[in-house]
């Protein structure tokens, strides 16, 4: 079936829009973002756009930690031996040594800039969590590292005299030509929509989270950036393997909050509804095994018991640890008379963390020249099929300082006399008939939760498949005017490429459970990719 997406979302025109020029143009203002801006050569102006403020990113929500090798006893061998044991034969070997040998003076210099981790006798702490084989999590505020971390980073970058960051502004397009990304089209409501020329783009918009009903994920994480990526031309790539995470708490009608993997790290035990510690009955390295068999353990021992989910039990633990470890997941869940040190917690999984993204090489160069990728929105091989926990931010840190080297380094060589483009889009007929927009948008995060989830099948992956191609032939057919709009939009497009992307691997791999095909086949060892045929 012909491809429904459209080049741009909106009628734009080179002579009825304002135009902005700049160096570097970093869409995206979460850890990768504010990192590669600050990689950037201070000869170079910066402008960083994010869609709302920059407190609001999965870098901040972010909770478990930094992985990184620390400890004396540790080895850069056995952080590289267990990120290839979760990712599995996907995983780029060469990639992920190259991020776990960076990743200590990645994290030296968050606390050269002011990072607060937390400490013991004057000492780093570090935490362990599912799939590593020793402790090298740097955590801070017990349970609260991405908040740290982005105040840290947030102020670092708001000193830099070459940065400027335009917040509550969402990015609409990128504006290729020739297959060279040269800036992006951007919107905020008081100043309507903008045209911006950059010699060089960097995407580091995060996730697509909320194209599932169940998730970690903050409103911001609609996918933005891989849509507006696919619609340029770029090539996306394991698109299939969305990561849920195990712990999510469970309280009917009320958000859904992350429950760290640090807990289970600390000696929390899964239970059932008979309090039966299920864990070792799934896996011999039970509740610190890696994400993808606990989820999928959770659900099999929902479906047992007849409950729509499990509960996380510390009531085990020394009281006083709990509290001070866990200071913000105790306070949210004492809104629901919840006492983590001696009440089991509800808690089943949600899509947490889109594993694949825009393909980049081991730079962030993405397949359009111009355009660079960093953090969650990219593809750069470190994962494989199963992220390892407490690796996102490092990746954000690693790629975003190397985006920001590599794309100084091309706009250095282009002179400033660097023109706009004469690039436009028509305006199309505007339809009598209105849409229901949040009743699109919640029917497709139920189906992808119900057809695209921790479980899959060809016959669901089809009905899914159907629904999307229908609701896309008369929503792409709309040219919207405010955000809503937009991120249907958005979710729709991405949502079409993993539903693709899950049909199209007929195996079981990390987080991708096909039950029509239970098992791991060595004839899908290799990646699959997708890319919208360019027609600008």
């Amino acid at each position: 079936m012909q491809d429904p997406t459209p080049r741009y979302l909106v009628p734009f025109h080179p002579k009825r829009v304002p135009h902005h020029f700049t160096d570097i143009l970093v869409i995206g203002g979460g850890l990768a973002g504010l990192r590669a801006a600050l990689a950037v050569d201070p000869r170079l102006q910066v402008t960083v756009v994010t869609k709302e403020t920059l407190k609001q990113s999965n870098s901040q929500y972010a909770q478990g930690g930094i992985a990184g090798v620390l400890d004396p006893e540790d080895r850069f061998e056995n952080h590289i031996d267990d990120t290839l044991r979760a990712g599995g034969s996907l995983c780029d070997r060469d990639v992920v040594e190259m991020v776990v040998r960076e990743a200590p003076e990645r994290i030296r210099e968050l606390v050269d800039w002011g990072t607060h981790f937390d400490e013991h006798a004057g000492e780093l702490a570090l935490g362990r969590e599912g799939g590593h084989s020793h402790f090298r999590i740097v955590h801070a505020l017990g349970d609260a590292t991405g908040k740290e971390v982005m105040r840290a980073v947030i102020d670092r970058a708001s000193a830099a005299p070459n940065v400027e960051t335009w917040q509550d502004t969402f990015t609409l397009d990128l504006l290729t030509h020739d297959n060279v990304c040269r800036g992006a089209l951007v919107w905020n409501p008081a100043h309507g929509k903008t045209l911006v020329w950059a010699k060089q783009t960097i995407l580091c918009t995060g996730g697509t989270g909320q194209v599932y009903r169940e998730t970690t994920n903050p409103e911001v994480a609609t996918g933005d950036g891989l849509a507006m990526a696919y619609r340029a031309g770029a090539q996306l790539r394991d698109m299939e393997f969305m990561q849920f995470h195990p712990t999510v708490l469970y309280i009917a009608g009320s958000s859904r909050h992350l429950i760290t993997e640090a807990m289970r790290g600390e000696g929390a035990h899964l239970i059932d509804r008979d309090g039966h510690r299920f864990m070792p009955d799934y896996d011999e390295r039970a509740e610190l095994a890696p994400r993808d068999v606990v989820s999928q353990a959770i659900v099999t021992q929902m479906e047992k018991t007849r409950h729509p989910n499990v509960y996380l039990d510390l009531s085990h633990l020394p009281p006083a640890l709990v509290r001070s470890r866990f200071p913000g997941i105790g306070a949210v869940c004492a809104q629901f008379g919840i006492d983590i040190t001696r009440d089991p917690i509800p808690v089943r999984p949600g899509a947490h963390y889109m594993i694949g993204g825009v393909t980049v090489d081991r730079q962030g160069q993405t397949t359009i020249e111009g355009l660079w990728a960093a953090g969650e929105v990219s593809s750069s091989g470190l994962h494989g099929a199963n992220r390892l926990a407490s690796n996102s931010l490092l990746e954000g840190l690693v790629y975003g300082f190397h985006t920001g080297r590599e794309a100084s380094r091309r706009a250095l060589e282009i002179p400033d006399s660097f023109q706009a483009l004469p690039l436009a889009n028509e305006r199309l007929p505007e339809p009598d008939e209105a849409l229901d927009l949040n009743d699109i948008r919640n029917s497709l995060k139920s189906l992808m939760w119900r057809d695209v989830g921790i479980r899959r099948d060809r016959a669901g992956l089809v009905e899914a498949q159907e629904m999307t191609d229908r609701w896309c032939q008369y929503v792409f057919r709309r040219q919207f005017n405010e955000p809503a709009g937009w991120q249907l939009q958005n979710m729709l497009t991405v949502s079409r490429v993993m539903i693709a992307a899950a049909l199209e691997r007929e195996e079981s791999r990390g987080v991708h459970l096909r039950s029509d095909f239970p098992q791991l086949d060595r004839r899908w060892d290799r990646h699959l990719s997708y890319a919208r045929t360019q027609d600008a």
